[in-house]
Order: C-alpha cells, then sequence, then structure tokens
C-alpha cells in the first residue's frame, strides 16, 4: 500500500523514480523504477537513489527499510544513454560521482537497517544500493554483474570497497576483473548475499526480516550496524580511488567501444585500444 500522510508521505513526496509503501508498521519499501525490462537507471534514479537515505534516516515512522525493483528486475545499472552523456558532459560527470558516492555512503550512515530484495539483473549503481544493504536477501536466478570491467570502465560503484570484505579477495578480483554473471545461489554460496531463497519469496522474506528488524532494539541495531560499518569506512580511501578512477575512464577510449559492444550484443574489442597506468 502507498503512504498515507500519518506515515511521512509528504516527506516523499518529491521523488520521481521512487515509489514508496509501507508493508508492515514502521517498515518502509522502497522501489526503484528505472528504464526498460532491466530497470535501468537515469540520471534522476541515481540522485535519488544517492538523496533517500538521508530522508530515511531521519524519518520518525520508519525504523527498517527495504529496497527493490518493481517486479521480476532489481536494477540493470546505468542506462547506455547515461553512459554516454557522462563521457561527454564534464558537468553530468561530476554530478554522477557525487551520487554514486552519496548511494554509498549515505546507505553505510544511515542510522536504520537496510534490507535489500533482488530479483533478476543487479549491477552498477543499482548493484551498490544492493550490496550496501545491511541485510541482502536474492532469488536462485538472481543476475548479480558488477560489468564495469567488461564495459571499460574501472569498477568504481562500491566493489572495491566491499567485495573483498564480503567474498574474500580472491573471489572478488576473479569477478570484478572477468564480470562473470553471478547467480543468487552463487552468490550466497561465497558469501556475497546474506540469503538465497526462490525467486518468488524474495519479497516477503525480505519483508519478514525488515518487520524483525523494525521490532527490535532501535538502538542495539543502529549502533551495532555503525561499528560493523568501520570496516568499510577503513575502505573509503580505496573506494575513493576506484571512483575517482572511473570518471576518468569516461574520457578514454575503451568505454566508447564498451558502450558499441553493448549496444551491438558482442564481445568487445580493446585490444590496442588502452591507455597504460
Amino acid at each position: 500500500m502507498s503512504l498515507s500522510p500519518g506515515e511521512g508521505a509528504e516527506r516523499y513526496a518529491k521523488y520521481e523514480r521512487l515509489t514508496f509503501e509501507r508493508p508492515a508498521p514502521r517498515v518502509l519499501e522502497i522501489v526503484l523504477n528505472g528504464i526498460g525490462r532491466g530497470n535501468a537507471c537515469d540520471m534522476k534514479l541515481h540522485t535519488e537513489m544517492s538523496e533517500v537515505w538521508k530522508d530515511v534516516d531521519s524519518d520518525p515512522a520508519t525504523d527498517a527499510a527495504i529496497i527493490r525493483g518493481p517486479g521480476d528486475a532489481f536494477c540493470a545499472g546505468g542506462h547506455m544513454d547515461l553512459v554516454e552523456d557522462l563521457g561527454e558532459n564534464f558537468t553530468q560527470m561530476t554530478d554522477g560521482y557525487r551520487d554514486a558516492r552519496g548511494i554509498v555512503y549515505n546507505m553505510l550512515n544511515c542510522t536504520k537497517p537496510i534490507v535489500s530484495a533482488i530479483r533478476g539483473p543487479a549491477a552498477g549503481a543499482g548493484l551498490a544500493a544492493a550490496m550496501l544493504a545491511d541485510i541482502t536477501i536474492a532469488g536462485r536466478n538472481a543476475r548479480i554483474n558488477d560489468a564495469h570491467v567488461k564495459l571499460g570502465m574501472v569498477a568504481g560503484d562500491h566493489a572495491v570497497m566491499i567485495w573483498p570484505l564480503l567474498c574474500g579477495m580472491a573471489k572478488a578480483k576473479y569477478h570484478l576483473l572477468l564480470n562473470d554473471m553471478i547467480s543468487g545461489e552463487e552468490a550466497e554460496r561465497i558469501g556475497l548475499v546474506s540469503l538465497c531463497v526462490d525467486d518468488d519469496q524474495v519479497y516477503d522474506k525480505a519483508r519478514e526480516v525488515a518487520g524483525r528488524l523494525a521490532d527490535g532494539s532501535r538502538l542495539a541495531i543502529s549502533w551495532t550496524k555503525y561499528c560493523l560499518n568501520n570496516w568499510l569506512r577503513m575502505a573509503g580511501p580505496s573506494f575513493d580511488l576506484s571512483l575517482a578512477f572511473a570518471s576518468l575512464t569516461f574520457m578514454g577510449p575503451d568505454i566508447e567501444e564498451g558502450i558499441a559492444a553493448m549496444r551491438e550484443k558482442r564481445k568487445p574489442d580493446f585490444a590496442g585500444k588502452g591507455g597504460t597506468t
């Protein structure tokens, strides 16, 4: 159900790409409304994914939040039009850099526990929001793929910060450098997500978990989250560097080939086109 005025509807009325529901008392469900079958991200959604966590943090009616896609897709990352625009418009690129940092740090610093419910594709900025949640619940057939390197970019949205801690450096390097698709079952096996369930149970399980969190001790949960996230804050310089390098790759030669290959549904040919470190 949608929010009523007494449940904080006014607080969230400014959002255009996000919709909000109250599946249980004191639980806020945030739905990402992107573009196309993959629920891809445009600039408006990218910005709102960054900003919403500050409103959740200060919302007196919310003690736990869920983030999900509208149906069988979480969020397939930036739409190719957005990726091209970021490489051609310096102001938009710096705005994108700001929002990418905001998604990560605003989720880390939100005092309310966040549950992500991952069905279908989750990549790019969408995957950042999925992985930075405190508890991640994936469907068995979820399709998790950072995909930056495959596009000719540095893995800069979130992965350098959290993947080595979740699944170990060896697995993080394998998947972030090769960009193999990871199912929900495999993600649970390697420790990348908290829990894997049948696809049709993802949203119900997320609501159950969020309800348990909302019924728990607010202070104990909030402060435990803060302490645990200090592991991620220690990796903040590595994340900041990866995001800066990702921004630089928008100006390099490989991104054009990566975008062309993605649009033409073929393997990219980066041979002889890249720069050096």
